[in-house]
């Protein structure tokens, strides 16, 4: 497995673990604390297999006041914390601090009310996302926002990774769907950040947390906004013989004014993967499909298909089917959602990218990464979010074979590079992490990165909240060539480098 970045070496001195563990065992109790170095190994990782590290220890807190006395032992201690959720995560965010503990949330699992009048839910973090819909089901209501982890990911981490999902292009990300954020800083202080009512005072907080990668505290409570079910939903399915002409489809619908609740496309080899997994009746002759998806009433949805219809047979698509019935909306979605675990059956790893990029230049990134595949030597299969530009290459190789994780790594590298050249960025939903860290310099200049470090310390003055992830230290760029230094004095030295 690839080494762990520089940055996330230790800083300071090193923690004595068996004071570490001392301290914790004091505040939690036995069954919420682990230390065992074989029960740590399912820690060692998020979903970002590539990088790997055990903690010293794991917290399992199914309190607030936990929270809050494990936070406190370890700043006393001056130890790294890297709050954990369900470990779906795909950026390494959730990665281990070799001198640090792990703050698992998933034992905070408890919905504490569903308002139907208001249209909210207050939950703690470790609450599944798709756990949160089934509760409002029956007000007729759901959590929008859907990642395809949602049967196992938490909103904690949608939190902390701002999560989207197929329907965010009509419904928007995590942080269009939460209201209100309670959560814990390093040192053991409560703050309550937005609010259940439309707006709140000052400055907007809840967006700075939301999306801050576990950098600022430790979420306790959140209010999640929720939205009634639409009357009818169906889904178009769309086939076209050539990758462009899907591309350009996309960009004509939104160009005609239509925000679909979903629009995705898969490429031929995603399309014949997914298909083997779930059956969808997906065309297996087809360059590239689109999911487009309406809903609302049935005048409105009605309304809705044909415009898109016109606009996907006037692209140039092959074979055009509608959902009859949910059964068969359900099936089409099915295979999207199953991309993941599709890409698993057919090779030995996938490394899943998150660049974002115009929409208008789909078509030609779509083309430069299958050169890029050519030039690794390795497999690919293409699958995003086509209505926003958000991109989810996966990368096939083998992870027991050294040079095949390096072409791997190199691959993913030149996909975000060229994302920014593009006009585009570096993560949609899945967040920097460590994954994307060195990539980070190639977005931002130095005066950005100040702001960003200067947010962290606001929050966390002694840096021991999952330090080394998402915001490079300027030392970092400039020796990846990204930053000017003069006679090796770097900008800003009174700014704190964590």
């Amino acid at each position: 497995m690839s080494a762990l970045p520089p940055a996330h070496e230790a800083h300071g001195p090193t923690p004595d673990r068996t004071a570490v563990i001392a301290a914790l065992s004091r505040e939690l109790p036995a069954d919420c604390l682990i230390s065992d170095p074989g029960r740590l190994r399912a820690y060692e990782c998020d979903g970002l297999m590539l990088m790997r590290e055990m903690p010293l220890a794991v917290a399992l807190p199914t309190t607030e006041a936990q929270v809050i006395a494990t936070l406190r032992a370890c700043r006393r201690l001056g130890v790294p914390v890297v709050p954990r959720g369900a470990g779906t995560g795909l950026s390494g965010g959730a990665t281990p601090h070799r001198h640090g503990v792990v703050l698992s949330t998933a034992r905070m699992n408890r919905i504490l009310s569903v308002d139907r009048l208001a249209q909210q839910a207050v939950v703690e973090p470790g609450v599944r996302n798709l756990a949160v819909s089934e509760a409002a089901a029956p007000f007729g209501l759901y959590y929008a926002p859907d990642p395809s982890s949602q049967i196992a990911c938490s909103i904690g981490g949608n939190v902390a990774e701002n999560s989207g999902g197929v329907h965010c292009l009509k419904y928007g990300l995590t942080v269009h769907n939460v209201l209100r954020v309670r959560m814990v800083n390093m040192e053991g202080e409560v703050m309550e950040i937005g609010s259940a009512a439309p707006d709140s005072p000052g400055y907007d907080l809840l967006a700075v947390t939301i999306g801050s990668e576990g950098l600022l505290g430790v979420v306790t409570e959140v209010t999640v906004k929720l939205v009634p079910k639409p009357r009818v939903a169906r889904c178009v399915l769309a086939a076209f013989n050539d990758i462009r002409r899907a591309g350009q489809a996309v960009a004509d619908v939104i160009a005609a004014g239509i925000i679909p609740a979903g629009l995705e496309m898969m490429d031929q080899a995603t399309t014949a993967a997914v298909e083997q997994f779930v059956h969808a009746g997906y065309p297996l002759d087809a360059a590239a499909i689109l999911l487009c998806e309406s809903d609302g009433t049935e005048e409105e949805v009605q309304d809705e298909i044909a415009r898109v219809r016109a606009l996907l047979e006037a692209a140039g698509a092959t074979e055009i089917r509608i959902s009859r019935d949910e059964a068969e909306r359900l099936r089409f979605w099915a295979g999207r959602k199953a991309a993941f675990p599709a890409a698993g059956r057919i090779s030995p790893d996938y490394y899943c990218m998150d660049g974002t990029i115009p929409r208008k230049r789909l078509a030609e990134m779509l083309e430069a990464m299958e050169g890029m595949a050519g030039r690794y030597g390795l497999g690919l299969l293409n699958v995003f979010h086509a209505g926003d530009g958000n991109l989810h290459p996966l990368i096939l190789f083998d992870s027991n074979d050294p040079d095949s994780v390096r072409r791997a790594e190199a691959f993913g590298v030149d996909i975000l590079e060229l994302s920014v050249k593009l006009g585009g960025t570096i993560t949609g939903e899945h967040g920097v992490g460590l994954e994307k860290i060195n990539q980070m310099c190639s977005q931002f200049g130095a005066d950005e990165l100040d702001m960003f470090h200067r947010v962290k310390a606001a929050f966390d003055p002694a840096g021991l909240m999952n330090p080394g992830k998402a915001v490079p230290t300027l030392h970092r760029c400039a020796e990846m060539g990204h930053m000017h230094v003069h006679h090796g004095e770097l900008p800003h030295p009174d700014l704190p480098r964590f």
